[in-house]
């Protein structure tokens, strides 16, 4: 069926060219690399991450997981980026379900334990908004979250994306059920 409106992005947008480092904020966001497997396992291993991600990886799943990437980017589907301080994995943000159509993307982002409280999660997600507004140009981005994750919150709220509202049992956690917040920033921003 035809569309009566012109895609926001072409298709192409992404796959013609390499994923970018991204650096700003203080921090360097770049491809996965196979030699941040270990980095990977321990973010998935981490109780706090695992409450709110609700998985874990073993060594080799970790080792696919970083192998699917460049392959999603290639498919213009969605993009991860390892966040880099001072030379060190530190943790992870992404775009999920891109729709270049819509000129739409999905936010996401954990910290490892030894760089939390450093404001690394906004940082990485201010700079990845930065390049994903005005760089790639999509329209808005969205960050959904629990209700009952207020650290994910401040996050949000800290890199300029405003509470939209409250998405009731929208996604399974090991305890049960969440409610979620959605949270965008649109680039008219």
């Amino acid at each position: 069926m035809p569309l009566l409106t012109t895609p926001a992005l072409p298709p192409g947008s992404l796959s013609t060219t390499a994923q970018p480092v991204i650096d700003g904020e203080g921090l360097r966001l770049r491809p996965w690399r196979e030699t941040d497997v270990d980095a990977v396992v321990a973010g998935f291993a981490d109780p706090a991450i695992q409450r709110w991600h609700c998985r874990s990886l073993s060594r080799d799943e970790a080792l696919e997981w970083i192998a699917q990437w460049p392959l999603r980017w290639r498919a213009e589907t969605d993009a991860g980026w390892a966040i880099v301080e001072n030379e060190r994995v530190v943790g992870q943000t992404g775009l999920r379900h891109i729709d270049l159509t819509e000129g739409l993307g999905h936010v996401s982002y954990w910290v490892l334990p030894s760089a939390r409280g450093q404001r690394i999660a906004p940082r990485a997600l201010t700079a990845l908004t930065r390049w994903s507004i005005g760089e790639l140009g999509l329209h808005r981005l969205e960050l959904s979250h629990s209700t009952h994750n207020a650290a994910s919150c401040q996050v949000a709220q800290r890199s300029g994306f405003l509470l939209e509202g409250t998405k009731r049992g929208e996604a399974r956690h090991a305890d049960g059920w969440h409610d979620m917040h959605l949270h965008a920033r649109l680039a008219t921003d």
